[in-house]
């Protein structure tokens, strides 16, 4: 039960997310009745945030939404009522512009479902998740590492997280999304690479200079480095054991 608002305390101890996930335009995917649009004040470079939800379309397809729309695209426990979760993440991709990021959660089949499926939690999920396991209880698993090895090569995968901080292993059988503080979920961030670095094969540095004042700091760094390493030519390191 509002797993967006539970993420938000979590996601504001992480950087990324105001710096660079959360920022221009985006939609949020499944959104009602918890939209990201409820924070938009807490992320500074977040302009807006389209919910999308059954009466705009089937979310799988995205019908009507052109290639490289949004800056960031948002679904917090939408992936798993797909019928087709490839496909829905591979549109939720397309959406998204080049640089932009797509910000996902989906429940942990062992945290949430606890090795019943269909879900007696939740009858509308189709799907069950694992960030990756050999073998899984589940008929209907999908292991997110080999899902985002079926995306092309603009998905750069930044981040799958187990999302266990507020999990009590001890309990009995019990849907702990309930609580206030239970995520019971994955959280999986895609970043859509341009197409320079698809065909670079890889995100490499830029080649612009910065101004004078940055480059002046940077390069004391290197300065700092090579006087420490003059300084103690000759002389292993981790051998002096003194007295302090």
């Amino acid at each position: 039960m509002k797993e967006c608002s539970k993420s938000i305390a979590r996601r504001l101890r992480e950087p990324n997310f105001a710096t660079r996930y959360f920022r221009g335009s985006g939609v949020d995917i499944g959104g009602a009745p918890d939209p990201l649009s409820l924070y938009t004040e807490l992320f500074p470079l977040m302009e807006s945030v389209r919910i999308w939800d059954l009466e705009d379309g089937d979310a799988q397809f995205m019908e009507g939404v052109a290639d490289d729309t949004f800056d960031f695209v948002h679904s917090s426990h939408c992936l798993e009522h797909l019928n087709d979760p490839v496909e829905g993440l591979r549109n939720w991709l397309r959406v998204t512009k080049p640089g932009g990021h797509v910000i996902i959660m989906v429940p942990d089949e062992d945290l949430y479902e606890q090795g019943v499926f269909p879900s007696s939690f939740n009858r509308d999920h189709k799907w069950t998740f694992s960030i990756f396991k050999p073998r899984s209880w589940s008929e209907r698993s999908i292991n997110l590492v080999e899902l985002v090895q079926k995306l092309d090569a603009t998905a750069e995968i930044l981040k799958i997280e187990l999302l266990n901080g507020g999990h009590r292993y001890g309990l009995p059988r019990f849907d702990q999304t309930l609580t206030p503080v239970g995520e019971s979920g994955i959280e999986l961030i895609i970043r859509k690479r341009p197409a320079s670095e698809v065909d670079a094969r890889g995100r490499l540095p830029g080649t612009e200079q910065p101004d004078r004042l940055t480059r002046i700091h940077l390069n004391q760094y290197k300065d700092d480095q090579a006087r420490m390493k003059a300084g103690n030519a000759g002389a292993p390191p981790f051998t002096n054991d003194k007295p302090l």
